[in-house]
């Protein structure tokens, strides 16, 4: 098992920044590719980015390249996603999520565990 605690979320103007954080406990944390998700109201929860068990590899999102960036710390068992020129269309809950197989992956379906999730919302 793997617990997974996410943080950094909050209410910010358009145009700002944040950075979320996902804390791992339990297994290896260094073994688990990782990704994170977000779910706005009303939608399917879609992919925003992801990196690879040793963070040489990130895969993001058409609508947020340029603008997020994923990055992990084994040492600290966390995965960071730091988000610049935040857009209202970003408002979502964000969720990480850890992937047993430690590639970078977008399909939701590939990720055995999942955090409780953060909300940020983007205020025009």
């Amino acid at each position: 098992q793997v617990q997974l605690v996410e943080s950094g979320g909050g209410l910010v103007q358009a145009g700002g920044s944040l950075r979320l954080s996902c804390a791992a406990s339990g297994r290896t944390f260094s073994n688990y590719g990782m990704g994170w998700f977000r779910q706005a109201p009303g939608k399917m929860r879609e992919f925003v980015a992801a990196i690879n068990r040793r963070g040489t590899s990130t895969l993001y999102a058409d609508s947020v390249k340029g603008r997020f960036t994923i990055s992990r710390d084994n040492a600290k068992n966390t995965v960071y996603l730091q988000m610049s020129a935040l857009k209202p269309e970003d408002t979502a809950v964000y969720y990480c999520a850890a992937d047993y197989y430690g590639g970078t992956n977008g399909a939701t379906s590939s990720y055995e565990y999942w955090g409780q999730g953060t909300r940020v919302t983007v205020s025009s």
